[in-house]
């Protein structure tokens, strides 16, 4: 059901909004999580380093299915919020133009490209033939990948946060049936891991697409649709490019950070491959609930509500940090138990670097998730170049002090220290601009 975000009380508003896409992100992460408990359980520490190495490869891939996601989600917002229904479906087969051939590039980068990436982060031996195998099936699940973040990106825009949850929680469930099936009875090892993802989101994807293509056709409009537009291209590209760009820059960082990971070792990897799903778990989840914000600022945005959208601000910090207080204690006291989903009791020092990882980590989900909330702001109202600035400054900071830590400390310790440090300014930085664009636009409307 279509949602009218400009009416209503804020906080109830985007509450009930944004608590089903914090569902459907925990049968997201899923996923992921799914393939590394299954790998790390079933097949041994070599396959769940191998699939968690691959992932922040495959991190490049969904930031442009990402931006691709925003870029459509926001203009939409924004033209349903304006009641500006045929271009609203103009700007949805444009996106979807724009998002296939994204995809096909990708695709072929990917055939090509994944050997050399592995080469370069530094991949072990003992792990990199896994690591290619999981990525080759991976690439050719894209499509899937794109057009699923679309289809979402419109129901979101359109204020219904519960039909792609549904979908979503269903698929993941299976995801995790069908890893257990290929794995343990088929007896299919990394492979079977990849091929149950590219099966379950392939079909997830052709179910919500019709769905979504349903929705609107029940939108009635005058006139004729056009199929293409580049002024409204250009809209997208504006929010796209930039989101595209930051989910980029930020796996590109990853991939750094996991090469100087790597030069610890096997065991380090597992416990970091197994630590930091859980650590985006909670992350992703804000970014999520952020990019709920960011539906819900756009269409007020486009309805010249700029007093909702404050209010939009306070409530999602009340909602992240109702969020924050039980990942916190769960990862703090309880993470040990979290991590031997992935991996046997007997796996020491993979445990020890993931209690690690947790224990520094947790405590300033407080600080990330005010930036990632703010950051849903500046991206609903388009303001991307103020985005940008803040998750560079994180991403820069992170992956220099990465390095420089690691290295002075001689430990893993040195690198998991880096993310407090990138969080805390870029927060500052993302709530100085929140606040710099709210008098701006007020000051606007005072005229």
């Amino acid at each position: 059901m279509n949602k009218d975000l400009t009416v209503g009380k804020p906080e109830t508003v985007l509450w009930n909004f944004c608590l089903p896409l914090f569902g459907s992100v925990i049968f997201q992460q899923m996923y992921n999580i799914a393939d590394s408990l299954v790998a790390g359980k079933f097949i041994g520490e070599n396959a769940l380093a191998a699939v968690g190495n691959s992932y922040e490869i495959t991190l490049i891939f969904i930031a442009f299915a990402f931006g691709c996601n925003m870029g459509c989600s926001v203009i939409v917002s924004q033209l349903f919020g304006a009641h500006e229904y045929g271009r609203l479906k103009t700007a949805v087969s444009t996106a979807c133009i724009f998002s296939a051939v994204c995809c096909f590039v990708l695709m072929c980068v990917g055939i090509y490209g994944c050997s050399p990436l592995l080469r370069l982060i530094q991949t072990p031996e003992e792990v990199f033939s896994d690591s290619k195998l999981y990525l080759d099936i991976y690439v050719w699940g894209l499509p899937f990948v794109f057009f699923y973040n679309i289809a979402t990106g419109i129901f979101s825009a359109l204020g219904d946060s519960k039909t792609p949850f549904y979908f979503l929680a269903v698929s993941s469930v299976s995801n995790i049936a069908v890893d257990i099936l290929f794995v343990k009875v088929f007896d299919m090892g990394v492979a079977g891991v990849a091929w149950a993802t590219f099966l379950c989101q392939g079909i997830s994807c052709v179910l919500v697409v019709i769905a979504v293509w349903r929705r609107l056709k029940k939108i009635e409009v005058q006139g004729k649709v056009s199929l293409f537009s580049g002024g409204i291209l250009k809209k997208i590209m504006v929010i796209a490019i930039p989101s595209i760009l930051q989910q980029s820059f930020i796996s590109v960082g990853n991939i750094l950070i996991q090469s100087v990971i790597n030069g610890f070792g096997a065991s380090v990897m597992a416990g970091y491959s197994a630590a930091v799903k859980l650590n985006n778990m909670v992350i992703t989840s804000f970014t999520t609930i952020g990019n709920g914000i960011s539906n819900f600022t756009a269409q007020n945005f486009g309805a010249n509500e700029i007093q909702r959208i404050k209010k939009g601000f306070r409530a999602g910090i009340k909602l992240v940090w109702c969020l924050c207080v039980p990942f916190c204690i769960v990862y703090i006291f309880f993470g040990k138990y979290l991590l031997l989903l992935f991996m046997e009791e007997n796996a020491a020092p993979a445990l020890l670097t993931g209690r690690q990882f947790l224990w520094i980590l947790s405590p300033f989900y407080f600080v990330v998730s005010v930036k990632l909330v703010a950051d849903g702001i500046l991206r609903g109202i388009s303001s991307m170049r103020q985005f940008m600035i803040a998750t560079f400054t994180d991403l820069l900071l992170r992956v220099v002090l990465a390095f420089i830590l690691s290295d002075q400390t001689k430990s893993a310790v040195g690198i998991w220290c880096a993310w407090p440090v990138g969080w805390t300014v870029a927060m500052f930085i993302s709530v100085f601009f929140y606040h710099r664009n709210m008098n701006k636009y007020r000051l606007v409307n005072e005229k």
